[in-house]
């Protein structure tokens, strides 16, 4: 059985976004140029911001609607693997997308899009709170960078080598839940 709809779309949108983040991510704080870091640097927080809302909006779906089992021809080991891989990179997420919340905003930035609609800060302006934040996010990323390649890797695998129905469970990003072999 493939996973509903809501869980594929809210799945295939964090993926964009994060895949978006990281090249962004690496450019904005490896270059020089302001005219190239400002968009940056607005763009990644701001997709941060809507990060922080989706992977919410994950946790609530899936506390109400369980994951389709994994096929029975899976070994426990991998079965164990997934779920564990699964559960660090929502952590992950949730880690990356504070801490980059927290060093922006105690750092006294702003986030155009969350100002926009008048939300509060919920954290105090506070230069040591900013820098650990920003010490977490960048030791974090590789943490989430290994776990992404994990998840992508065996991804593929079942998609192009076993082909034995666990992609199909989440691809195409729109499908109502059917069965897999």
């Amino acid at each position: 059985m493939g996973y509903d709809r809501m869980s594929r779309i809210l799945h295939w949108l964090t993926a964009l976004i994060v895949l978006a983040m990281i090249p962004v991510g690496l450019v904005m704080t490896n270059v020089d140029d302001r005219a190239i870091q400002d968009p940056l640097f607005i763009f990644h927080k701001n997709a941060g911001a809507l990060l922080i809302v989706l992977i919410a909006l994950r946790l609530a779906w899936r506390a109400t609607h369980r994951a389709p089992p994994l096929p029975d021809s899976l070994p426990a080991i991998q079965k164990f693997a997934a779920r564990g891989t699964h559960v660090i990179l929502y952590l992950m997420l949730i880690v990356m997308a504070v801490s980059g919340y927290v060093r922006v905003r105690a750092g006294g930035f702003p986030v155009e899009m969350l100002d926009a609609i008048g939300l509060p800060h919920f954290v105090p302006r506070d230069d040591a709170l900013a820098e650990t934040a920003k010490s977490i996010h960048a030791r974090a990323k590789f943490g989430i960078g290994l776990f992404l390649v994990l998840h992508v890797g065996a991804a593929a695998y079942h998609g192009l080598v076993r082909r034995d129905g666990v992609f199909s469970r989440m691809w195409p990003p729109t499908a109502s839940p059917t069965r897999v072999p």
